[in-house]
């Protein structure tokens, strides 16, 4: 709610549609910006191309934690959605953290609001709490330990096989990583919108018609899809195994941004974005990772502005978990 009233300032000062001279070189001013403000800046994989091919460090959500930690930079510009940014101050709570667009949520972040979380871990009192990195500050705190789709398993395995664990918020990874541990985890029942829209109809209907392309998905994918997927992982482990795999071309269930990098990568290979319900689309976008451009991105530089913040006692809270996982990750 604070952000939102935030966002809403912002507007009436006319700071969102603030006016670019269109003569501008926006990549050499975000650069020049970048080293006058001390500045980093972190963009994740299903951003735009030219947002990636800009930043100082593009990744998937445990390597743009990682790099958050790592980072000498006074300011964190993250190009992204809502709850990396705020990743990003739980770990540099002395730093300022600022955003293109706070606006730019997480689908899968809103399904597990903390109030009705805190009421649904009251029912199991004797389990610990694996949450998704992909959630709320709020309900990082009530969490033992955060995860990533790259880590997953590994942070489920370094519990006691007979611990008793509610997983938070993604019921589709909870439903794989279950599959592959052997655990019977409690699921909160969340998912993302980008990858609950995919039409196995369609996907099928497209592997009939490139016979010679593999199938890769991502774990938050429902299991029908990810039955068919030669591979399934994170979108780091998704880029990896295109690149090393003989095979030259690709259908790819998870936001399409990641062709970006798929294509700089293997420039000889083909990679086919992977259908969803929608008839209107021939690909699966996440609307919340649009939001940012670079236009927001020169805006948000230039004045500093939105600031991510979190109150004290959810910073110190929140992050117990989170160095946890990176400790683990190690």
């Amino acid at each position: 709610m604070e952000n939102l009233q935030v966002q809403e300032q912002l507007e009436k000062i006319g700071f969102i549609d603030e006016k670019i001279d269109p003569t501008l070189k926006l990549v050499d001013e975000i650069n020049r910006l970048k080293k006058e403000k001390n500045a980093v800046i972190l963009s994740h994989y299903y951003v735009e191309g030219e947002l990636q091919d800009i930043a100082d460090f593009v990744g998937d959500s445990l390597q743009l934690a990682q790099a958050a930690a790592a980072t000498e930079a006074e300011m964190i510009v993250f190009v992204g959605v809502h709850f990396m940014a705020e990743t990003a101050k739980i770990i540099n709570p002395s730093k300022k953290v600022i955003l293109p667009d706070l606006k730019a949520g997480c689908s899968l972040a809103e399904s597990a609001p903390a109030e009705k979380f805190a009421a649904f871990k009251q029912k199991y009192p004797d389990h610990q709490v694996i949450s998704y990195i992909n959630c709320t500050a709020d309900l990082k705190t009530m969490t033992d330990v955060v995860c990533t789709s790259s880590n997953a398993v590994k942070i489920v395995e370094s519990f006691p096989k007979d611990a008793k664990l509610i997983f938070a918020p993604d019921k589709n990874l909870g439903n794989y990583i279950n599959s592959q541990t052997g655990r019977e985890m409690v699921l909160w029942d969340g998912a993302c919108m980008v990858h609950e829209k995919y039409s196995v109809e369609k996907i099928i209907e497209l592997m009939d018609a490139h016979p010679d392309a593999e199938f890769i998905a991502h774990p938050e994918c429902e299991k029908p899809v990810l039955l068919l997927a030669k591979h399934i992982g994170s979108t780091s482990s998704l880029l990896n195994y295109v690149q090393q795999s003989p095979a030259t071309k690709f259908i790819v269930a998870t936001e399409s941004g990641i062709l970006h990098q798929m294509k700089k990568a293997c420039p000889d290979k083909i990679f086919i974005p992977a259908p969803s319900n929608d008839s209107t689309c021939a690909c699966n976008d996440c609307s919340y990772m649009k939001l940012n451009s670079l236009q927001k991105l020169y805006i948000c530089m230039k004045h500093e502005l939105p600031e991510v913040s979190l109150p004290k006692e959810v910073i110190d809270k929140a992050r117990v978990p989170i160095e946890r996982m990176l400790e683990i990750s190690k």
